[in-house]
């Protein structure tokens, strides 16, 4: 039987912990955050958990 490949950009930006459930960073932490006021550069640094639907959705491919 054949086997499905990682999505690679996928697997850089989620991590699924041991307890099954899967947290994703905020967007627009990546770059160009001296531009950014400190508020949001703050607000984005914590993750946030992938929503059980969404998860069971990208489930095949990370």
């Amino acid at each position: 039987m054949g086997k499905l490949k990682t999505h690679k950009g996928t697997k850089k930006v989620l991590n699924v912990r041991k307890s099954g459930t899967v947290t994703i960073g905020h967007p627009g932490s990546r770059h160009n955050t001296g531009s950014k006021n400190a508020g949001f550069n703050r607000k984005v640094r914590s993750s946030s958990n992938l929503s059980k639907a969404d998860a069971r959705r990208l489930k095949n491919i990370i």
